[in-house]
Order: C-alpha cells, then sequence, then structure tokens
C-alpha cells in the first residue's frame, strides 16, 4: 500500500470516530462535525504522518496498524494546531490550503472546539491501537504530549509569539520542529526502535520547513501558498527574512538541509529514507521561489 493511501485509510477511519458516523445523525452536533471534517479532510501535504512512516517503515515496520494510527494522530494534532492557529487571536487568517478557514467556515467557538475535539481524538486513536504493543503505544502518548505542548511543544511555539524577546531558533524548533521531531521518534518507536537518536533528524527537517515557510510568507502571493500572504509581517510574528535578510534565510536552509542526511541514523531502510529528505529538500525551495530569491539578491 503506498504512503498516501495507508495515511488516508488511518485518517478516515479517525473521522469517522471523531465525527459519530456510528451514532444516529441526531445525536451529534452537525456543525461541529463538518468543522472536523474541513479542518483534516481539505487537502494538505500530510508530510509530518509521510515522515513518521516512512522512519516506521525503514527501521521495519513490525506493527503497521499502531505506525498508522500514530500517522494519524500526529496529523490530526498539526490540523489542531492550524485551527488554533488561525483564529483572531493568532494570525487571524480567512483562508487555508485555498479554502475558508474554520473559524470563517464555522465560527469562533465551533472553531476552538474542532481543534480541542481534535487533539483529543489522536490520543484516543493511539489508546485504540495500543493493544498491538502496549509499551510502544504509552512511548508515542508521552512524546506527542510534550511536543505538542510546554515547555517544547507546539504550545511553546504560539507561546514565544507573545514575548518581547524572541530567540528565533527556539521559537521555530517549538513551533514547526516539535511535530517533525515526533513524526521523527515515533516512526522509531512503532517499529521497537529507541527515539533518542531521531530527534536531531526530526529537529532539522522541522527547522528547514520553517525556514522555507518564512521565504514563502514574505515573498510568495497568496494564489502560490493557499494562505494569506506576509502574515508575520502584519502580525509582528518571529521570522527568518526579519532577522536574515532573504539571502542569509537561504544560506540557513541549505545549511540545515546539509545537515538532515548526514543525521539520519543506521537502520535497514538508511538508504531509502535518505532519498526522501532529498525529496522533501527540493520540495521546500520551488522554483518559484528560487527565482524570486535569485531576484532579490
Amino acid at each position: 500500500m503506498e504512503l498516501s493511501t495507508r495515511i488516508e485509510a488511518a485518517l478516515t477511519e479517525a473521522m469517522q470516530v471523531g465525527q459519530g458516523l456510528h451514532l444516529p445523525v441526531d445525536q451529534v452536533p452537525l456543525r461541529l462535525s463538518s468543522a472536523l471534517d474541513l479542518a483534516v479532510m481539505s487537502g494538505g501535504a500530510r508530510i509530518r504522518p509521510t515522515i513518521l512512516l516512512s522512519v516506521a517503515m525503514a527501521c521495519g515496520d513490525d506493527r503497521p496498524g499502531l505506525a498508522s494510527a500514530s500517522a494519524a494522530a500526529l496529523e490530526l494534532i498539526h490540523c489542531a494546531s492550524l485551527v488554533h492557529d488561525d483564529l483572531p487571536a493568532f494570525d487571524n487568517a480567512d483562508t487555508r490550503r485555498g479554502r475558508p478557514s474554520v473559524h470563517r467556515a464555522f465560527g469562533e467557538p465551533v472553531a476552538i472546539l474542532a481543534g480541542d475535539s481534535l487533539i483529543l481524538l489522536a490520543f484516543e486513536m493511539l489508546a485504540r491501537n495500543a493493544a498491538e504493543a502496549p509499551d510502544r503505544a504509552m512511548r508515542q502518548v508521552r512524546i506527542l504530549a510534550q511536543r505538542g505542548g510546554m515547555p517544547g511543544g507546539i504550545c511553546a511555539g504560539q507561546g514565544w509569539e507573545s514575548e518581547p524577546v524572541v530567540n528565533l531558533r527556539a521559537y521555530h524548533r517549538a513551533k514547526t520542529g516539535a511535530l517533525f521531531i515526533a513524526a521523527t521518534q515515533m516512526g522509531a518507536v512503532a517499529a521497537g526502535q529507541e527515539p533518542e537518536p531521531w530527534e536531531e533528524l526530526g529537529a532539522r527537517i522541522g527547522e528547514a520547513f520553517q525556514v522555507a515557510d518564512d521565504l514563502k510568507d514574505a515573498l510568495l502571493p497568496a494564489e502560490v501558498t493557499g494562505k494569506p500572504a506576509g502574515q508575520d509581517a502584519v502580525n509582528g510574528r518571529p521570522n527568518a527574512v526579519a532577522v536574515m535578510g532573504v539571502a542569509g534565510a537561504v544560506r540557513h536552509l541549505k545549511d540545515i538541509l546539509g545537515g538532515a542526511i548526514a543525521s539520519i541514523p543506521a537502520c535497514p531502510g538508511e538508504a531509502q529514507l535518505a532519498r526522501l529528505v532529498r525529496a522533501y529538500a527540493e520540495r521546500l525551495t520551488p522554483v518559484d521561489l528560487a527565482a524570486q530569491v535569485a531576484a532579490a539578491k
């Protein structure tokens, strides 16, 4: 089964649980159910669950059910963070993935509840599949909680945006890198490996992804990115371009990616995983962005 098919199947199963599709229609709040669908099933690159499953496969993937549930759980946390990130209290974004953001489509109260529901659903999916390998599932619960909260998870990343002085590297590691670290570590744990050796790879991919996102926010129009452009500047958010300039951010991105492949721990699928990382490195700097960066030098 292709990774994309496996991920979408796991997410579909999760949404059936989260939307209460096994219940009579009059026992489910339909607007909230629809908000969950918009948040999760309206597209997205599924980069984090792809990395998780790729690491699991590189390490043997001997508990595929747990690995798939972990991939779904990680993507649910990511989608929840996007719902909350788009709220007026944060980025006040009208669109996400080329469609109305959840709070624009359903209102702020439903959007807040949708994000909260997805967080809880993520942990429910891990619990539902824990019997396959209880010790591994419990370690994954801990990793996902740590990388989602404080002091080093995505909640901490949002918290940095309220600080008068921002450590840009710590901000990037928490807001974006945390879930990439979760991806590599949860993938390893799903296959019975220790998580610690996989932290550096996740951190490097996450930091590269955030710097590339900062470049896109500063340089590309909304028609290309699928979300409002220039939001970091509008909202006074920390941004690698603002700190380093375009050329400096591009050099920093190349430095990060240069060390990512070298950080892959020894495993049976090391070569295939290295090819995946290289492919993502190319996707992080698309042609139109590269052209604008060249023009800005």
